[in-house]
């Protein structure tokens, strides 16, 4: 994070993305999920009023709208104002521009817990036994954070990748994973070395309905690549069977990290029920 005053030496286009960052990863700290070395961290000015200083900065930007000025100065008003809405209203409008879009869409439900106990150590994290994904050459960095973060959220114990799936220590798969990547970690494998002794089932077209699946009670669920989907050789080691999910629209396509949500989602009321 940067100081206020040197923003405002920075030129327009300069300031405007070292703003939008900024703001992203204060969201992050506000949420308790910031990545290491990306925390708040001065002492001399607290978190709110760093907010309100960067964004009376964004403020003086010739191009935000008078609706957007209207908004943000009705959130500096506030008392005590609301650190997570503004730093996310005032990125989305340096976003808008800037003529670039998130990086990402979020769903998080309030109250965020806390990461660690009263005593300052991390909580143990609470999954399902022996629920794992494997994801097969995933290339996207975006969509690997995506399913780890659908995976950590779910409560999957483990995440398997194959040999040639993307990095997921890569910049934007950790933005994407929002914290994730780091708490489930990972097993990079290839088929022929995940666990022989649990099941192993697909998530491709051409299988049995997903509403009418048995679901086991441990396993390991193969998604696959964004362009091919799970390949041959993964669909014979896949001898559990096949799951699929039922579409009307015309594409009848979905994003491999929506596609494992709606898996997931699936898996755990079976589990429940």
């Amino acid at each position: 994070m940067i100081e206020p005053g040197k923003l405002f030496q920075l030129a327009g286009g300069q300031k405007r993305r070292k703003l939008a960052l900024t703001f992203g990863a204060l969201e992050r700290d506000i949420l308790g999920i910031a990545e290491k070395g990306t925390e708040y961290s001065f002492t001399n000015i607290p978190r709110a009023e760093y907010i309100k200083e960067i964004t009376k900065v964004l403020l003086k930007d010739p191009k935000i709208t008078p609706e957007a000025a209207a908004e943000l100065n009705a959130m500096l008003e506030a008392d005590p104002i609301d650190e997570l809405r503004l730093c996310n209203c005032a990125r989305n409008h340096l976003l808008a521009i800037i003529g670039t879009f998130p990086a990402e869409w979020d769903l998080v439900i309030a109250p965020h817990p806390s990461l660690t106990n009263e005593d300052g150590t991390v909580k143990q994290r609470d999954f399902y036994p022996g629920v794992a994904v494997y994801a097969e050459d995933i290339r996207s960095p975006f969509n690997i954070g995506s399913i780890f973060r659908t995976a950590e959220a779910m409560g999957a114990e483990k995440v398997y990748i194959s040999p040639c799936c993307v990095d997921p220590e890569q910049p934007r798969a950790v933005r994407s994973g929002m914290g994730c990547i780091e708490t489930m970690g990972y097993q990079r494998c290839s088929l022929d070395e995940l666990p022989a002794d649990i099941p192993v089932f697909a998530l491709e077209t051409g299988g049995t309905d997903i509403n009418e699946f048995e679901f086991p009670e441990k396993g390991i669920c193969i998604i696959g690549s964004e362009e091919l989907g799970v390949s041959p050789e993964a669909l014979k080691r896949a001898t559990y069977g096949r799951v699929t999910i039922p579409m009307k629209g015309l594409k009848a396509s979905l994003n491999v990290g929506v596609a494992f949500g709606i898996l997931m989602q699936k898996w755990v009321e079976f589990l429940e029920g």
